[in-house]
Formats: structure tokens, sequence, C-alpha cells
């Protein structure tokens, strides 16, 4: 298991065709228009994790890593994907769908907890702990951690294994096509939060 980190985009060919791809990203803060995209992770479910990061400055152009969060061929997994889809949009100027979202798909099988981080999931259906210890620290900076590091590439290293035990009791519990319809709003959401509605539950009757 390796831990590789690209500066700025990611070589051609990485990943294999049509092979989904989990991702997450590191940012200064969470107002995403203010705080800037930092760091993107990657992962296709093999053994090594992708990191790749902007300095100060960036123009984002990144030509290899946005068509590939481009590519309608291959499902992005995300935990909390409403997140850095808005960042990914923002920064990089791509749409990063089609959509799976672990952290969604929990709220609707997990319904006798209301603790739905990546570091429960993992825990209860991996039976794996994972460290949040580097959650808050300053991704912005010159020269990334170790810890840094390991810590940005854990977040993208289960969500395969997670989306196949959550698949099986979206099917259990006959919600498949309720998660899938909302993976497929999701975009739409970051939209919304981009645009200045990300606290505002327009659907809401008051």
């Amino acid at each position: 298991m390796t831990v590789y980190l690209h500066e700025e985009d990611l070589p051609a060919g990485l990943f294999a065709d049509g092979a989904d791809i989990a991702v997450d990203t590191e940012t200064m803060g969470l107002l995403t228009p203010r705080d800037r995209l930092c760091v993107v992770q990657l992962s296709d479910g093999g053994p090594d994790e992708h990191l790749v990061r902007f300095s100060p400055g960036s123009d984002y152009a990144a030509p290899n890593l946005r068509a590939l969060l481009a590519d309608k061929t291959r499902v992005k997994l995300y935990h909390f994907g409403r997140f850095d889809l808005a960042a990914i949009k923002y920064y990089l100027k791509t749409d990063a769908t089609p959509v799976y979202c672990t952290k969604i798909a929990s709220r609707l099988v997990r319904t006798y907890t209301d603790r739905h981080g990546l570091k429960e999931l993992v825990r209860e259906l991996l039976q794996t702990d994972i460290s949040k210890a580097q959650q808050s620290s300053d991704w912005g900076g010159p020269v990334l951690s170790d810890a840094q590091r390991d810590y940005a590439a854990s977040d993208v290293r289960y969500l395969h294994r997670l989306r196949d035990e959550l698949d099986r009791r979206l099917a259990r519990e006959g919600r498949t096509e309720l998660a899938q319809a909302c993976f497929d709003f999701l975009p739409h959401r970051a939209d919304l939060d981009i645009a200045g509605w990300a606290e505002a539950d327009i659907f809401a009757h008051v």
C-alpha cells in the first residue's frame, strides 16, 4: 500500500479505463468560495492512493485530473459528496459525476444510529479503525506531513468496500432506487451551496 503525491495534476493514464474512482478533497475550510481547494485524493479500490496537491495561486488547470473526474463511464464514490462536488465544481470547473455517496447510503439504511461519519462507518461495516486526528490540520502548507498524507489517503481507501456493503443493505431494505435518486440530485445540491443556499432548505414550508 503506497500513497503517491502529485503536484497540480495526475499523470496521464494512471487508472484503468472504466474503473470507478473514490474521491475526496481537503480545503482550507468549509466555505467553498473562500477556502481554497488544497488536495484531491483518489483511489480505484486497489492497494494505492493518489493525492493531487494544489499550491496557493494555482490555476487548477489539471487536464488529466479534470478529464478523469468528468468521465461519465466512471462512478465517483464520496463520503459527504455534497461538499466535495462543490469544491471540485468551483475550483476545477468540473462536474465530477455520476455520484455515489456513502454518507447518504448510510443515512438510508443505518437508521438505528445518528453516527454516519466515515470513522464510525468503517469501524462498523469493515471492522477497521481509522484516525481522524488530522481532520482540522493546515492543508495549505508547503509540505504535507506523513500523518496528513495517510489521513488523506484513508478518506478514499475504504469507499469501494463500503459501497459493496451499503448496496447489500439498500437492496435488503428496498431503498436502492431512493438512494440513486438522492445521488442524482447531489450535484444540484452542491450547485445550491455554491450559489448561496448552503443553509436554507428551499423545500421547507417556512
